[in-house]
């Protein structure tokens, strides 16, 4: 007799597709294949994607090769084409359309005047007033968490396992807030190497089970970049925080992880619209 389908049982099933996505992006990526992989009927497991995920898979996989393109558009010399065909088009033209419908900007126009572009203007001109940045003091968060191992723009994957295993365990959350926390330098850590966490705030007293771990985020100050972008510019925002804002801020990083907090989904808005709270630990004050 089949055991009856649970809500944590679909979403490991889903976990496993977007895994296969993320592994397969260069690849034909065919609905029924995917079906095998979710081992759901393929008549209705894309209807059950959808419903649990709040958009088709095909949007899904649009979405992650479209961020993709813009993370090389923004961070490397690339040529355009070789970046279309990488996305899965075939015709610089639709890639051209698709980009634009979905970052506002053709390739070219965001390579050259993206946000990244801002922030580098910023770092090298050594101006240190062009975007909002506050100090907070911030008390400790409880947080229920699930690591990642690999690159930082791929935490998504790490964030649906949590999504999967908050709602499986039912943990009552302090504040239904998305973060990610940062324990690496990329500029110095092999991509794979890189170490990272979805966390999110939970009530002090929540029991949580594997695969949740519990982390505590520090207390003290921050400086707070708050951040209206895609996330592939979110490099030069970093770039500009430490090169150009922090030296002249009379204040001193401390030794502790930065931390994002995401204020709205890329399922639910564009690219140029998501806002992303970057949180600098500083060193108290003598």
């Amino acid at each position: 007799m089949n055991k009856p389908q649970t809500l944590a049982s679909y979403e490991v099933r889903l976990n496993r597709v977007v895994d296969h996505i993320y592994s397969h992006l260069d690849e034909d990526l065919r609905l029924e294949d995917l079906a095998e992989v979710a081992c759901l009927s393929p008549y209705h497991w894309h209807r059950i994607y959808t419903a649990l995920r709040g958009e088709t898979v095909t949007a899904t996989i649009r979405r992650l090769r479209l961020a993709r393109a813009a993370d090389r558009l923004a961070n490397s010399a690339e040529p355009v084409d070789a970046v279309a065909g990488r996305a899965g088009y075939e015709a610089a033209d639709a890639f051209v359309k698709a980009f634009k419908e979905a970052y506002g900007k053709t390739p070219t126009a965001y390579r050259s005047t993206g946000s990244h572009a801002s922030f580098q203007k910023a770092t090298q001109a050594q101006d240190a007033t062009g975007f909002p940045v506050e100090v907070v003091t911030l008390p400790p968060l409880r947080c229920a968490a699930v690591s990642h191992a690999g690159a930082y723009m791929h935490i998504d994957k790490a964030m649906a396992r949590l999504f999967s295993a908050l709602s499986a365990q039912r943990l009552p959350l302090v504040q239904p807030t998305m973060m990610g926390v940062f324990f690496d330098d990329p500029d110095l850590v092999a991509v794979e190497h890189l170490r990272s966490q979805a966390c999110t705030p939970i009530a002090d007293n929540a029991v949580i089970a594997p695969p949740l771990e519990a982390a505590v985020l520090r207390g003290s100050a921050y400086a707070r970049l708050r951040y209206t972008g895609p996330y592939a510019d979110m490099k030069g925002a970093y770039r500009w925080l430490l090169g150009a804002w922090l030296p002249q801020s009379n204040r001193e990083a401390d030794d502790a992880p930065v931390f994002e907090a995401y204020l709205n989904s890329p399922v639910d808005v564009p690219p140029t619209q998501l806002r992303t709270d970057i949180h600098l630990p500083l060193r108290d004050r003598a």
